[in-house]
């Protein structure tokens, strides 16, 4: 007899599908947000200089985004680059970075038409060059009829700007409506305002590299996320290791705060 278990989706490989078999594909995270971390360590194990690091990172991304795609996920969200990596990184580093992004997008639209990814991004994206905006605009035109996966791509992004840029935006929007004084402000209201209004908050958050910290990323999003870190650099990263962080994720009981059945009926024990 056929379960939900043997039904492995097109296009995986014989590791992915191994892991694959082990999931309830009824259970997925609705949104998954991914911190990739670690190009410069992966570059300099192997006496190569940092762009090399980022130049293989590529290779990652496209096999996380397909493995996503094809086991049907609704949302994947990169951390590409932060507001800070203006600020730590070299010129000629950030210079590297914006052309392999534009390479990347010109590159990648076929294979996310066809897989029926739509590409959306978050963070301060007027401060981006001009041609990498114009490129960013293009590749989001032409993948915008999809109606699979949504892959939103953080870039020159900041958990704290997008804060300051909601609360500025509610504002605004006060303004033009009679003012402060009737502003009620509530969990909906910040994040109908948020970069990420048209997503549902991520139900996983996978780290890369094995570093243990958020980095300003979805500060707000990820209140009750699940955490996910794994030693793996991010060019080393594959779609087996999505699919081993899902795993992980469908082993724990989400709380959201609350009880567990098991803790909500046992009695309390006395303390000393």
């Amino acid at each position: 007899m056929t379960t939900l278990h043997d039904k492995v989706p097109a296009g995986l490989d014989r590791k992915e599908a191994e892991v694959y078999r082990r999931l309830d594909p009824r259970r997925l995270p609705q949104h998954i947000a991914i911190i990739m971390d670690g190009n410069g360590r992966w570059a300099k194990r192997r006496h190569m200089p940092r762009v090399a690091g980022h130049r293989a990172g590529v290779a990652a991304v496209r096999s996380t985004v397909e493995t996503a795609a094809r086991i049907h996920l609704p949302a994947l969200t990169l951390y590409a680059f932060s507001e800070e990596n203006w600020k730590k990184r070299p010129a000629s580093e950030v210079g590297f970075l914006m052309g392999l992004l534009s390479r990347y997008l010109k590159a990648e639209v076929p294979t996310l038409n066809k897989n029926n990814i739509r590409l959306e991004y978050i963070g301060r994206q007027h401060e981006l060059p001009p041609d990498v905006q114009e490129r960013m605009d293009w590749a989001r035109d032409a993948t915008a009829g999809n109606s699979g996966m949504v892959l939103t791509l953080a870039l020159n992004y900041s958990a704290r700007s997008e804060l300051v840029d909601a609360f500025q935006s509610i504002m605004d929007a006060a303004a033009r409506n009679g003012g402060a004084g009737h502003l009620r402000i509530d969990e909906d209201m910040v994040s109908r305002h948020l970069y990420t209004r048209h997503l549902p908050d991520p139900d996983l958050v996978v780290r890369t590299s094995g570093e243990m910290r958020l980095s300003n990323f979805l500060l707000w999003q990820l209140a009750y996320a699940e955490i996910y870190v794994t030693p793996a650099l991010w060019p080393d990263f594959r779609g087996v290791h999505l699919l081993e962080g899902i795993a992980e994720y469908q082993k724990r009981e989400r709380r959201y705060g609350g009880l567990n059945h098991h803790d909500a009926h046992a009695p309390e024990t006395a303390k000393a």
